[in-house]
């Protein structure tokens, strides 16, 4: 028997309003504000939740010396399109390496890592 259950991520950013927007766009979520915390709800997934960090600064990917924190694994249909919209978004790509592999790592507008997977 689990001792706990996993209610709700939360990524520190500078603007979470504007992350939350760039999240909900990419999953076809809705927001919910509160004074420096934004909710994203999307219909049968774990709730995404951002709030402010006054002095914020974004992890570096990858590297030895500073902190990737964590990252979202988020499965799509197709990367190239996927791609195509994420950078429209505010994404920004970490790697341009071998695009034949199944997954590809970005970074969200405040510089949180994440990957497109091939489903």
């Amino acid at each position: 028997m689990a001792l706990a259950k996993l209610d709700t991520v939360v990524l520190d950013c500078p603007d979470p309003r504007a992350l939350a927007g760039f999240y909900a766009a990419l999953l076809g979520g809705t927001l919910e504000e509160q004074e420096d915390w934004v909710d994203v709800k999307v219909d049968g997934a774990q709730v995404l939740a951002f709030q402010a960090s006054p002095g914020y600064v974004p992890p570096k990917w990858p590297s030895s010396d500073g902190s990737q924190q964590f990252h979202l694994d988020l499965t799509v249909d197709d990367l190239d399109t996927a791609e195509q919209e994420v950078l429209r978004l505010g994404a920004r790509p970490l790697e341009v390496e071998d695009r034949s592999r199944s997954f590809r790592v970005y970074a969200d507008p405040a510089g949180h890592p994440f990957c497109l997977c091939r489903a």
